[in-house]
């Protein structure tokens, strides 16, 4: 087996999981790096023609770390199994370096013909928690797969694919400058939407967002007739628009809050008096 090989292998765990303290622990209780170096030393034997061996020794590895990786499969430089349970990496798969899964991905096949079946990922692809990725597909360079994800068909570089089946979310490089956009526009308006991210569920957050983009769009519209107009020699746009703060929007928030909360006050008191205490009684007899 390749030391240098092994030594990369350690290293891409600590890159990777911020929970590895020490190199000792790394080797003794990372079961996706045990399945790596059973790996190694199968394919290796699968390579000079002891298949059978190679087979055992995968066998013995899967009932040791709950991860099955077929000793035909290729697998490149620096690949991480981060926990591992229920990983399957199938006999005709090729996973490039740099690459990580998670636990559950299942890199399959969707015929029972010989041949290539499995996928094949690029450098720097991530599959997170339980996906799926089927048939001899292509994932290119950096391509990310989201939990739970079942993959049957090429997938571009640099995208994010979710949902099932797989459908591609957005470009990194769009992402990036959308998220560009909408800091330009915070720092102009001189308010800051709390650190919300396009990823959080929080229908405020999307709300917030789509709104910092309509804006973003009128922004440049407005900058577009400003220009025509300092072109015919208005000078009206010249002036600077007045910050937001966002401590007046945490007021209004702490305003609102405390308002709701006087208004629910009053209720339970008002429910609580013996007049309407008798009331209900009287009500309740009546019936």
């Amino acid at each position: 087996m390749n030391i240098q090989l092994l030594r990369e292998d350690i290293a891409c765990v600590f890159e990777r999981d911020p929970a590895a303290r020490n190199t000792l622990e790394v080797i003794t209780t990372y079961p996706g790096l045990h399945a790596i170096i059973h790996y190694r030393l199968a394919n290796a034997l699968w390579r000079r023609g002891f298949k059978w061996l190679a087979r055992f020794l995968s066998a013995v590895s899967r009932w040791l770390t709950g991860i099955e990786i077929h000793p035909g499969a290729t697998i490149g430089r620096r690949f991480f199994i981060d926990h591992g349970m229920g990983v399957v990496i199938g006999e005709t798969a090729e996973i490039g370096d740099d690459c990580t899964l998670y636990h559950g991905v299942t890199l399959g096949g969707t015929s029972w013909n010989k041949g290539k079946r499995h996928p094949t990922l690029a450098n720097g692809v991530v599959v997170g928690a339980g996906a799926k990725v089927l048939g001899p597909i292509q994932v290119a360079d950096n391509a990310r797969i989201g939990s739970n994800a079942v993959v049957t068909k090429d997938v571009p570089e640099a995208v994010t694919v979710v949902g099932i089946p797989g459908r591609i979310v957005r470009k990194a490089s769009e992402r990036a400058e959308q998220d560009d956009r909408r800091a330009e526009i915070a720092r102009k308006i001189g308010f800051d939407a709390y650190g919300m991210t396009d990823e959080m569920p929080d229908p405020i957050a999307r709300s917030i967002h789509n709104l910092m983009d309509h804006m973003g769009a009128v922004d440049q519209k407005i900058d577009t007739m400003c220009q025509a107009l300092y072109n015919l020699g208005d000078r009206t746009c010249s002036e600077a628009l007045p910050e937001l703060a966002k401590e007046d929007f945490v007021s209004l928030v702490d305003a609102d809050a405390s308002e709701a909360g006087a208004a629910s006050d009053k209720d339970v008191a008002d429910s609580d008096t013996p007049e309407k205490t008798a009331e209900a009684a009287t009500a309740a007899d009546k019936q």
